[in-house]
């Protein structure tokens, strides 16, 4: 792992982000803090060399200036950040609070008070899986995803367990996508309903649940590859190949 990039934590606590920064660069990262919302949306935006952009963002939920979700929902729209994975850290532990975050575009989640062990492990995992879609992009396979056995061509929009090709629905291929595009992270039904929604047809959080339930019986013994998070959404577990 490349543990020259750069992670930027956004953290109004001082005692927390030195803490994060402590713990981060005996580990090996480079680290930059920045305490306010709307000052970190101001530093992202002066970055003019794209190899300066951080490699990972950890963003707490309640900021002054600018808070968490609005920052995340910036950086998915920034072109040089909206790939980049997003710790978000928050004392807001419900349900909806953490639906919201991953909705606007968290690919994790920490609760506080936290464990500094399972942050760093956090970090590791989402830069791990950050550099594994930079090196397939960099070999201009992005058109093939594979994860343990199941493979989908997005050229020719097919998908297979093993050598026997899935006769999926545009909902299901849809879906299967989506978590084969983001190993490891968790999708909440809204997201996906984004990735299926088309056209006039109305899509809603029930009919997503109904289109897991068909994908998981055609991927066989596969299925238990597509992991419920109660209250959540999905995510699909694995390693990619």
């Amino acid at each position: 792992m490349n543990k020259t990039n750069q992670i930027l934590i956004v953290e109004d606590e001082k005692d927390i982000s030195d803490l994060l920064e402590g713990r981060l660069k005996a580990n090996g990262y480079r680290c930059k803090v920045i305490s306010r919302g709307d000052d970190a949306l101001n530093y992202i935006q002066t970055i003019e060399n794209e190899n300066n952009i951080p490699s990972l963002f950890i963003l707490d939920r309640m900021l002054p200036g600018n808070n968490g979700i609005e920052i995340c929902k910036f950086l998915r729209l920034y072109k040089k950040t909206r790939y980049n994975p997003i710790l978000m850290v928050t004392a807001l532990t419900r349900p909806d609070d953490i639906v919201d975050g991953l909705d606007a575009g968290a690919d994790d989640y920490i609760p506080k008070p936290f464990d500094i062990n399972v942050l760093i492990a956090r970090v590791r995992a989402l830069l791990r899986r950050y550099e594994i879609l930079n090196e397939t992009t960099s070999t201009n396979l992005d058109s093939i995803l594979q994860i343990n056995g199941i493979k989908i061509d997005k050229n020719q929009c097919k998908a297979w367990t093993g050598k026997k090709e899935l006769e999926l629905t545009l909902s299901e291929y849809k879906i299967l996508c989506a978590f084969m595009e983001n190993p490891g992270k968790v999708l909440t039904r809204n997201q996906l309903v984004e990735y299926i929604q088309d056209g006039p047809v109305h899509v809603t959080d029930r009919t997503i649940d109904t289109h897991i339930f068909g994908l998981r019986k055609k991927l066989g013994k596969y299925s238990n590859m597509i992991e419920t998070i109660r209250g959540i959404g999905y995510r699909v577990v694995g390693h990619v190949l």
